[in-house]
């Protein structure tokens, strides 16, 4: 067999394996959406579609000014078209991130080449945090997808003089900056900007396509612009964060980011420079410990031939991240936008690896992760005991761990195919099985969702729902068929009769004041968000539970 056709054969498994790596990406589709980020986001646009209102966003009944509008026209177009279904939701994020995947493919390969391409898509598309982040479904999906197909279109603009791909960026660009601000262009002119910079190409950087690239965001932008102009700037009497003249122009362009950044504006963090190293430690798992080695050994390699080492993801991720780790206010998930590159970077590093030593630190790296992550979820099954471990579920994950013993080696004699090949196949067992069993299981400690569901079967005379605010409502909001009325504790309680969901005290308070009440239905609720060892040890959950209640309230 001649080289053509053997590697025309491991094209095909990285196909394969690339097909495998998305239907994990789409595993959790049907798990509820996770509260308080996603299903706010998603009673946001599900409020705009009941409104007709696409111009303005509200939140509880109330003016909503955070994020820019585009997640939530795009989510809203889905449940224009097939009503307010959860995978309604997670559907359209999860297609921005594969559309990622696919110009980190094209992008890889336009610098390096095509195996190097296919490869940093399964790097990408096996990164711990962006499986998890098309579950837990916010903003950084579309971002990710956004700023790394604005990067290969400007690319490309600059390397064939195309007007039409600089159109195309310039699309992409305005899209990024409609789903988090304007520090979307961190990462993009980053990356392009500091190629031209290492590089010494100054010329490149005045070039008269990039004025005309600005013109054009700003033309793209504009729709972002009217309708926070018209919902806020036109009204100064509307209370925002506890004030009046709360400008929605100037909260885009500044507070809402580099607000954040200086801790000046009404959304405020306490941040840690460290924050991102420790968090990529485990966000990019099973890559990060690769991706380290990688940067430096760039770093190292590069410097000793500027002018003809690419930079441009080397820039746009590092760019982003020192920023990131400046500022005072730090997610996790802010980190996602620059997998793209941080995907590209370890793929050309375990292309281009040569000596034996470095193949075999590789090759223990990697088998101590793989067991270390098994062993990890092996554990957490055990203490966790999920009640909806399946059969067939089961079958899945034993053929996967068959085929992480036995079919790397059936593939390939190649020693670094084989490791990416174990870790992609390690990375499928622990994601099938987070998606499909842990996820699943811990959402019905998600009481607002769960009690919505059955409020839906069980209130045929279609009464109001109230509940009580606190930081976990928004589940109610978004699951419920019926009109959800949210008060704050103490606030008087609208005219019976009418279904209500608080904590077990708080029916227990009212219920002395003499209000006519009714048991309906119990649930147990955790914030599911912050996960500690006591809630995930079956033995010991109970204490860290709260006692939720349906009432029926009567006149």
């Amino acid at each position: 067999m001649n080289k053509l056709n053997s590697a025309a054969i491991n094209t095909k498994w990285l196909y394969l394996f690339i097909g495998m790596a998305a239907a994990i990406n789409f595993s959790g589709l049907f798990v509820p959406i996770t509260g308080p980020d996603g299903t706010l986001y998603a009673a946001i646009a599900k409020t705009m579609v009941q409104r007709n209102n696409y111009a303005e966003l509200f939140a509880y009944g109330k003016d909503w000014l955070d994020k820019p509008h585009f997640p939530f026209w795009v989510t809203a177009f889905f449940f224009k078209c097939f009503g307010f279904k959860t995978w309604a939701y997670k559907l359209p994020a999860i297609l921005f991130l594969l559309m990622g995947a696919g110009y980190t493919y094209l992008f890889g390969k336009a610098l390096y080449n095509k195996q190097i391409g296919l490869w940093a898509v399964l790097i990408l598309l096996t990164a711990q945090h962006i499986i998890l982040s098309n579950n837990d479904v916010r903003a950084e999906p579309y971002l990710t997808g956004l700023v790394i197909a604005a990067v290969y279109h400007f690319y490309k603009a600059h390397t064939g003089n195309n007007y039409w791909h600089l159109v195309a960026g310039c699309l992409f660009t305005a899209c990024a900056i409609m789903t988090k601000g304007p520090i979307a262009l961190v990462p993009i002119g980053g990356a392009i900007a500091g190629h031209f910079m290492i590089t010494r190409q100054w010329k490149q950087l005045f070039n008269l396509r990039w004025l005309i690239a600005v013109v054009l965001i700003l033309l793209f932008i504009t729709p972002e612009l009217y309708c926070l102009y018209r919902q806020f700037d036109l009204h100064p009497e509307k209370l925002i964060f506890d004030r009046h003249n709360v400008s929605g122009i100037r909260f885009f362009f500044w507070d809402s980011q580099f607000g954040r950044f200086f801790n000046t504006g009404p959304i405020k963090g306490n941040g840690d420079p460290f924050f991102f190293v420790h968090t990529t430690l485990w966000a990019f798992l099973p890559w990060s410990l690769l991706l380290f080695a990688a940067i430096f050994q760039f770093i190292k390699k590069g410097s000793r031939n500027v002018r003809h080492t690419e930079w441009y993801c080397l820039c746009g991720s590092m760019l982003t991240f020192l920023l990131f780790s400046a500022s005072k206010f730090q997610l996790p998930h802010y980190l996602n936008i620059v997998y793209p590159f941080f995907a590209i970077i370890t793929a050309q590093y375990l292309y281009h690896i040569k000596t034996e030593k470095s193949v075999k630190a590789i090759r223990i790296i990697q088998t101590v992760i793989i067991v270390l992550l098994l062993l990890v979820v092996g554990l957490l099954h055990y203490f966790y005991r999920p009640e909806t471990f399946t059969l067939t579920i089961g079958i899945c994950l034993f053929i996967l761990l068959l085929a992480l013993g036995l079919l790397p080696q059936m593939i390939t004699n190649k020693v670094i195919p084989r490791i990416v090949l174990r870790t992609l196949l390690a990375s499928f067992i622990i994601n099938l099985y987070l998606n499909t069993v842990f996820y699943t299981s811990l959402l019905r400690y998600q009481s607002g969702s769960e009690a919505a569901m059955w409020i839906n079967q069980h209130n045929p005379q279609k009464l109001p729902v109230v509940q009580i605010k606190d930081d976990y409502v928004s589940a109610m909001n978004f699951y419920s068929d019926a009109p959800v009325i949210t008060v704050d504790a103490g606030e008087r309680l609208p005219p019976a009769p009418f279904i209500l969901y608080a904590d077990a005290g708080t029916i227990k308070n009212l219920s002395a004041n003499g209000l006519h009440l009714q048991p309906l239905k119990t649930y147990q609720r955790y914030w599911i968000s912050r996960l500690i060892p006591a809630f995930l040890n079956r033995s010991t959950r109970s204490k860290e539970l709260t006692e939720m209640e349906i009432v029926m309230v009567n006149p």
